[in-house]
């Protein structure tokens, strides 16, 4: 890398039509977050001096998401091309003498070390006028061909639909992805012409430009799944699927035992420690963390938690934002946090709701109780303390504490403070009547005998 100021364009300005949706394509999510935030904190790992996204229809939709990271736009009023789409961002770069990446918004998982070898490749000894990112998929289908000797200097590109039978079978293709010196770029646009199939301004014929005025081009290349592109439902997934495989072997490698892979989806900002266990269908939105000694059993959902060190979670629980579990604390089946702490060695074993709630160490919450947090109006707290019991079935109506080694009875329904060390019952006296069961199936059998006659 140089010293030269860097600079990227990212392309967004395609209508997605067959997404089929009403949100714009490049802000569909992977890994619970917008595609195009993926590329722009790649970019941003390069500190570059200025990003601008291109944008056109929904424009306002990415600006929305862009706007609060100082990322500019500007707009392809027209969709001429990726030659005029690349062209409305001159005004935005401000003459900027330095290296601009040219990327694509719905292109999202290139990587940072990528973007640096293009832009090292600007810089060789031979200095190209151009860099492509090229790649060789299992299907070179309809994508525009990179003529090229054995050293990657380019001796032509062109689009599929305008190239020769020859020219389809060579199976390097063009991303689309290019570094150019910012000296250059626009220059050479404005020599570009439309005169091919589709009557567009083709970004590509910069470098066929640029081999006229006797300066040559290099192509370096990555991996298909890089450069994979989003232009459908289908294709959303298949990228995600390639996301979540990179990610999973990257939790492993890192030290974390995932029994069956393929079945656990992470987030793009999941945090895991060492030594960390993961059974099958574990699904992690966005915002968790994952201390070093965790378990985190099947059929979990957790999303904005905190798990902390050899803390137990699950089977079939479900951790929402807020959630912080202390060292060694556990929650079991059936088990909701939300917005709660649940301190070093406590335990809610199952079938329990905990919601605005503040749990002291050591505290066990029985079977079916819940928090009682909301009354269709406002939150309200629950505090127990250190050490407390809550007796299996117990309604806790917020606000109220209960105290530190304080007991409450199964079947209780508190809606005041209990002090620490006493305990609390709430439930009707319970009344035994000798032999009423009994009569009563004998009256009842007699009477639906009666029915049958």
């Amino acid at each position: 890398m140089t010293n030269r100021p860097i600079a990227a364009i990212i392309l967004a300005a395609g209508k997605g039509t067959r997404m089929k949706s009403d949100l714009h394509k490049v802000l569909h999510p992977i890994a619970g977050r917008p595609m195009l935030l993926h590329l722009i904190d790649s970019v941003s790992a390069l500190k570059p001096e200025r990003t601008v996204v291109v944008t056109g229809a929904g424009r306002e939709q990415v600006e929305a998401v862009v706007s609060p990271l100082g990322v500019m736009t500007v707009v392809q009023g027209e969709q001429l091309g990726t030659g005029h789409a690349v062209h409305q961002a001159e005004e935005a770069m401000g003459g900027l003498a330095g290296d601009i990446l040219i990327l694509y918004g719905d292109v999202p998982l290139v990587t940072t070390a990528t973007m640096a070898r293009m832009l090292d490749r600007l810089h060789g000894t031979d200095q190209p006028a151009t860099v492509v990112l090229g790649f060789r998929p299992a299907d070179p289908g309809a994508y525009g061909r990179v003529i090229a000797d054995g050293d990657g200097r380019i001796a032509k590109m062109v689009e599929y639909k305008d190239a020769t039978p020859e020219e389809r079978s060579e199976t390097l293709c063009n991303s689309g992805l290019m570094a150019v010196r910012g000296e250059d770029l626009f220059a050479l646009l404005a020599l570009v012409g439309n005169d091919n199939a589709a009557g567009e301004f083709y970004l590509p014929d910069i470098v066929t430009l640029a081999g006229k005025d006797g300066r040559s081009s290099a192509v370096i290349e990555t991996d298909a799944t890089e450069v994979a592109g989003v232009n459908s439902r289908g294709e959303l997934a298949a990228v995600e699927t390639s996301w979540q495989h990179s990610r999973r072997a990257r939790a492993m490698a890192e030290g974390a035992t995932l029994i069956a892979p393929e079945t656990v989806w992470f987030a793009y900002d999941t945090q895991i420690g060492r030594d960390v266990v993961i059974e099958p269908n574990v699904f992690f939105g966005p915002g968790t963390s994952i201390a070093d000694g965790a378990t985190i059993h099947g059929f979990s959902h957790i999303e904005g938690a905190t798990i902390g060190p050899k803390a137990e979670v699950g089977p079939f629980a479900r951790l929402r934002p807020g959630a912080v579990m202390g060292e060694k604390s556990k929650v079991g089946n059936f088990v909701e946090m939300k917005k709660a702490v649940l301190g070093p060695g406590a335990k809610a074993n199952h079938l329990t709701y905990l919601g605005d709630a503040e749990i002291g160490a050591g505290a066990n919450i029985g079977a079916g109780t819940i928090t009682c947090n909301y009354d269709g109006y406002f939150k309200y707290k629950t505090v127990i303390g250190e050490g407390a019991f809550i007796g299996s079935n117990s309604a806790l109506v917020a606000p109220v504490t209960i105290g530190a080694g304080a007991i409450v009875g199964a079947g209780s329904v508190i809606t005041a403070d209990v002090e620490a060390d006493a305990l609390a019952i709430a439930r009707g006296k319970q009344e035994t009547r000798p032999g009423r069961a009994k009569r009563f199936r004998d009256v009842m059998a007699a009477k639906k005998a009666a029915t049958k006659k």
